[in-house]
């Protein structure tokens, strides 16, 4: 028998793989698309000469917000806000940095920690999925294979019933992070922390941050396509 068999294709081949390689073609454009962009913005000086530290700090007073600490962490854009802990971290290309693109990022994650403050429906939303994800991501390829091994559909289904927890917590991720930015941007705006081309440089490098979930979400939504018609494929013959 051959792994692609049921679709028209013979000699082994499993045309499925296709989704695959689509969904990685797309990943890594936008990953080398928010990696120029960021690179291009970072070149940007801000005309007040603050540091993503010192905007931080003022964004997340200005939202009433005392409680939360500013941190560095390694890593080249690892930023992000740990709600649980109540740090805000910016990775060794933002923290103490006044590049347009820096401040950015610092102000992106500001977003989500007034999200927090604000207790956001999508942001507790996809906190309380987290343990979801976490067995649909490390549980259901096991489960798949196990299943297409012993020739069960029912438990190879069950397995894409576990990975579809991965797709839903990809897509409640857009929202969150889409608002964030938006609230990022007004706040910038609003301030007047960033204005004319570098206020549409940062807005440029949060788009450009934001189609990587966008790519991340569709590269597994293709990824849960191919498992279906896999499965499908097995039960049929």
């Amino acid at each position: 028998m051959y792994y692609g068999y049921g679709y028209g294709y013979g000699y082994g081949f499993d045309w499925t793989i296709l989704l695959v390689l689509v969904g990685a073609l797309i990943s890594g454009l936008a990953t080398i698309n928010v990696k120029s962009t960021f690179s291009k913005y970072n070149k940007m000086r801000n005309y007040r000469g603050l540091t993503s530290n010192q905007v931080a700090e003022q964004i997340l007073h200005s939202a009433g917000i005392y409680d939360v600490r500013i941190e560095r962490i390694r890593g080249n854009l690892t930023d992000h806000y740990s709600p649980k802990e109540k740090v805000l971290r910016l990775s060794d290309a933002v923290y103490g940095q006044t590049s347009v693109a820096a401040i950015g990022v610092a102000a992106h994650e500001c977003g989500h920690a007034i999200q927090h403050q604000e207790e956001y429906g999508p942001l507790n939303l996809r906190a309380a999925s987290v343990p979801l994800a976490n067995i649909g991501s490390w549980v259901s390829w096991p489960v798949i294979l196990i299943g297409l091994l012993i020739g069960s559909t029912p438990l190879a289904q069950f397995g894409i019933f576990l990975f579809a927890f991965v797709v839903f917590f990809q897509l409640i991720t857009l929202p969150v992070e889409f608002d964030a930015s938006a609230r990022a941007l007004r706040i910038l705006d609003q301030y007047n922390i960033l204005e004319g081309q570098e206020h549409a440089g940062a807005k440029k490098v949060l788009k450009a941050a934001a189609l990587t979930y966008v790519a991340a979400l569709f590269t597994t939504i293709l990824q849960l396509a191919r498992l279906v018609l896999i499965v499908n494929s097995r039960s049929r013959d």
